[in-house]
């Protein structure tokens, strides 16, 4: 075989390579106690179930939900990756049913102030991502920081959990009006998605969608698509006292159910592309400082 016949033989292996990037989704809320890093820890689970790698990054600051929720107190977080040398597959804590997460830090809110070399390595690192996972949820603070517009506006996926209580829909409609009105939010890319928790029926669920969305339809000019319905179950709560994940702890209750049912919705409305990824999300957040 002569070297041209070869070299078309390479390029003909690599355009055949399938997209690795992982899917990323920011799971948010417009206010605390709606149960968001609940969502986030049973989304994960259910995407187990359906054989995806799966690791959730801890991205509500100092709070440490994600390993309370799991009932694991990990060795080592994302400052471990940041400022004491630790590489990418040190700081991901092996969960239940073989998923992953990285627990956050009060340190990286400082990210923004790192220098470009700090911030590449950073990029670097956390783009290795890709070789653990194919699903990564971004378990975002609550409410509208900084920090937390950011992360949405550098994810492809996000979604909204609320409930029916009028704060919870008040909160959620500040937070999408202050996501609007940043200057890096990009509608065309950044699909968001609504989950109605702690509701009574499917109907209801709905109907809380219908309500929001149809001022932030008119006001923001958002399309926000309904995800699916988290009936109230008491499973929940008693799962959470025993630091367990409902989906784990009460695999046949309404609520695990659910959450099923909302992954089925994700995987049907599934739209990765060669653009999307891990490393895509993470320069989208430092882009403004990130030397190219």
């Amino acid at each position: 075989m002569d070297q041209a016949q070869n070299l078309r033989n390479i390029i003909k292996f690599q355009n055949q390579r399938p997209v690795t990037n992982a899917r990323v989704i920011a799971v948010t809320s417009g206010k605390g106690g709606v149960g968001k890093s609940n969502t986030s820890v049973n989304i994960a689970l259910q995407f187990r179930k359906r054989g995806k790698r799966v690791i959730i990054l801890d991205a509500d600051f100092g709070l440490a939900n994600v390993e309370v929720m799991f009932g694991i107190i990990p060795q080592y977080n994302l400052g471990d990756l940041m400022y004491r040398g630790k590489e990418i597959k040190d700081i991901i804590t092996q969960g239940p049913e073989g998923g992953g997460f990285i627990s956050g830090c009060s340190g990286i809110a400082k990210l923004v102030n790192l220098e470009n070399e700090q911030i590449k390595r950073l990029v670097g690192k956390l783009s290795e991502l890709e070789d653990y996972a194919d699903v990564i949820i971004i378990d975002t603070g609550a409410g509208i920081s900084p920090a937390v517009m950011e992360f949405l506006t550098a994810s492809p996926e996000t979604i909204l959990v609320t409930t029916p209580e009028p704060t919870s829909i008040t909160d959620s409609y500040s937070l999408l009006k202050a996501l609007s009105m940043n200057e890096n939010f990009d509608p065309d890319y950044s699909k968001i998605r609504m989950i109605a928790n702690r509701v009574s029926s499917e109907q209801e669920g709905r109907k809380v969608h219908e309500k929001l969305n149809a001022v932030v339809t008119r006001f923001l000019n958002i399309d926000m698509e309904y995800l699916g319905t988290i009936l109230y179950d008491e499973s929940v709560n008693k799962a959470v006292m025993k630091q367990k994940p409902v989906s784990l702890m009460y695999p046949n209750s309404n609520a695990a159910h659910c959450y099923a049912k909302i992954v089925d919705a994700l995987e049907d409305g599934n739209r990765l592309t060669s653009d999307s990824g891990i490393r895509r999300f993470f320069k989208s957040i430092f882009s403004r400082k990130i030397a190219d």
